[in-house]
Parts: C-alpha cells; structure tokens; sequence
C-alpha cells in the first residue's frame, strides 16, 4: 500500500514538474512572440512615418547621381555680379563705360580715359587727347598704391572746347573735398580733392610721393589754352 501511495505521489510530482515547464516555454513563446509583434509593429510605424522623407532622400540622392547640373553660385561671386551691375548702371547715367572713364560731377566732365599714353610724345597725345582723357604710361591704375596721373586739354576759346575736346578747361573750379569718380575694370573709384595748385611747366616735383599710398593727379595746362604753366589737382581715395 504504500509503495502505491508514494509511485502515485511520484507521478504527480512529475506531472506537475511537466506541467511547469510547460507553463514556462509557453510563456517565454508568448513573451517572445509578443515582442517580435511590437518590433515588428514599432517598425511599419517608422517606415509609414517616415516614408516621405525617405522618398524624397531617395529621389534628391538618385537625382544628384544621375542627373549633372551646373554648381550654385557663391555669395560671393552674386554679390559680385550685382555690385558689378550697379557700376554699369551708374556709368550709364554719365554716358560713360566701366572700362576706363572719368566723371567729376561738380564742373560736369565726362570722358573715356586712354591708357598708357606718353606724355613725352607730343604729336602722339595730341590725337589722344581729341578723343579723350589721357593715362600717362608708366604710372599706376586705380586700386593701387602708388600716382595715377591723367592729363588733358584745356582752352578759353568756346570753338576748341568742341574741336580739342577739353575736358579739363573747368578743372580750375576744383576745390578740396570736390568728388571725381573713376570707373576702372568694372569697379568704381571715388576720389576726394585734397588740393590744388599752379605749377612751373617743367617742374615734375608734384609727380613723386609716397609709393606705399593711392593718390589721383589730374594735369592741365594753365592758362587755358596756353602752354606755359600747368594747373594741377591732387585727390586721394576715399
């Protein structure tokens, strides 16, 4: 009898061990299956949340593989282009181009300047100058250290303003602070006069001068219409 009893205690030991682990693999299944369906769902949620940006990711990068456009431009290189858009429409309202011209707006002068022109070559600048304001070679362009020096006509005779083209013959008007502008290379340049005077005409002493700073020299002669001395105007870059 009691060898009954104790195999019945055993086997209900063992069913109930067996029952256990069954209870265990079953639970660890659900908690597996349950975790895989929130991975799974967590998942779907992303893709349907994100599947715009993805497809718009997608179509920019197969864009960028397949398809060649030219770079954007810089900041720097538009705000050139609209600077350089600025000059030209103001040199337009002078009637003057942005290569190389002159304008000093107080005695209404406007004119092309001709660069490198030797002032030693009287019979050559003499044609120069019925065309325009001369740049004498060897000297600097504007933006660099150093003299730009510009020379033209000058008369008293109302027939040769036309005929000489004198663009300077109301340079003497000039005064300290008067403003003469230089288009130059696209750019414009803004002078301010610092002075004015009468020199000897073989006297080049105003020519020289510190190499380190801009400095803008605009050569007449004086009296107008004479040879004898030469009115000069010294300006400095604002």
């Amino acid at each position: 009898m009691e060898i009954i009893l104790y195999e019945a205690k055993d086997k209900k030991s063992l069913v109930l061990k067996e029952f256990t682990k069954l209870s265990f693999i079953n639970s660890k299944a659900a908690a597996e299956y349950l975790g895989y369906s929130f991975l799974a769902a967590s998942l779907m949620f992303l893709l349907v949340g994100f599947a715009p940006i993805i497809k718009e990711e997608a179509k920019y990068q197969l864009k960028r593989l397949f398809t060649f456009s030219a770079p954007e431009a810089s900041v720097e290189s538009v705000f050139f282009e609209n600077s350089k858009k600025i000059v030209e429409e103001e040199a337009a309202k002078y009637g003057v181009d942005t290569d190389f011209s002159l304008v000093i707006p107080k005695i209404s002068a406007t004119s092309k300047i001709i660069a490198n022109v030797d002032p030693a070559d009287e019979n050559k600048y003499k044609e120069l100058l019925k065309t325009g304001v001369a740049h004498a070679t060897g000297t600097k362009f504007p933006g660099n250290n150093g003299t730009i020096y510009l020379f033209a006509h000058s008369t008293n005779n109302p027939e040769n303003i036309v005929r000489y083209n004198a663009v300077f013959y109301l340079l003497k008007e000039l005064e300290p602070e008067d403003e003469v502008i230089v288009f130059f290379a696209g750019q414009k340049f803004v002078y301010k006069v610092t002075k004015n005077f009468i020199a000897e005409a073989g006297d080049l002493k105003w020519l020289s001068g510190d190499e380190n700073e801009e400095k803008l020299i605009l050569q007449t002669c004086w009296p107008p219409g004479t040879t004898f001395k030469r009115l000069i105007v010294e300006a400095k870059p604002l």
